[in-house]
């Protein structure tokens, strides 16, 4: 799968030619904002740089993708996934995973700040949680509601998602961004998630991601960010370090 994700790059730049759009994507939160990719404008968000440790084990990420096709306007297609490989020895199991793996449609409900209009922005997200590669098998689905709003000196995400997990069972997820002025040179970032599993054995997380957002020209971004969380008594740190690149495919000039 890694093969794959380093050809669609490879694609990406070879296609630069082509025209660029301004990349506003969503690296590096695990929330997202409510704004589409325009209709044949494609956005890759790949994280060739990533770090995760928890008390069991240290992996390192690489790569993470999300690519963003607009299909039509106001809608998205999203596919999204990364590989983790433990950097120290599994107790069971193989080294590398390709997890995160999900697909959905993503669409623009109300016009608003992040579209060049007046007020909020709203969009909902509809997909599947797909089969992982050496981690969890079955199918599970997630339904989410975005808001953004912009205002010269700030711009607010909130994020609410319900999600039937590939074991069946239901999970709330909860979540804020902030970012500092767009038109600053290097942009804080910061993102509060909460996230409960219910069942049996669901777990329960706390998430706080500080991060900053850079744009070196108008269809590139480079992003970096250090996340620490709270998964019921385990303490998880990750570094993610980035970019997205947006480049349009056909339409338009």
């Amino acid at each position: 799968m890694s093969r794959r994700c380093v050809s669609l790059f490879v694609g990406a730049l070879l296609a630069s030619v082509l025209s660029a759009t301004h990349a506003h994507a969503y690296r590096p939160f695990d929330g997202t904002d409510a704004a589409v990719a325009p209709r044949g404008e494609f956005e890759l968000e790949l994280g060739p740089v990533g770090y995760l440790r928890d008390k069991n084990a240290r992996y390192f990420s690489a790569p993470a993708a999300i690519l963003n096709f607009g299909l039509v306007d106001r809608m998205e297609l999203v596919l999204e996934g990364r590989e983790l490989i433990a950097l120290t020895t599994p107790t069971e199991g193989p080294r590398g995973q390709f997890t995160d793996t999900a697909a959905s449609l993503k669409f623009v409900l109300r016009r608003g700040t992040l579209q060049g209009a007046s007020g909020p922005s709203v969009a909902t997200e509809i997909g599947a949680l797909l089969p992982t590669i050496n981690g969890e098998d079955g199918l599970g689905f997630t339904a989410a509601l975005i808001g953004s709003q912009q205002w010269e000196l700030t711009t607010l995400h909130l994020n609410l998602a319900a999600r039937l997990t590939r074991e069946g069972e239901p999970e709330l997820f909860g979540g804020v961004i902030w970012e500092g002025p767009d038109k600053w040179r290097a942009r804080p970032v910061l993102e509060l998630f909460y996230e409960h599993e219910f069942g049996g054995g669901g777990d329960t997380v706390w998430s706080a991601l500080d991060g900053v957002i850079i744009p070196l020209h108008e269809d590139f971004t480079l992003d970096a960010g250090l996340r620490l969380a709270r998964v019921e008594t385990t303490n998880v740190f990750e570094l993610r370090a980035g970019f997205t690149w947006g480049l349009r495919l056909w339409g338009g000039s």
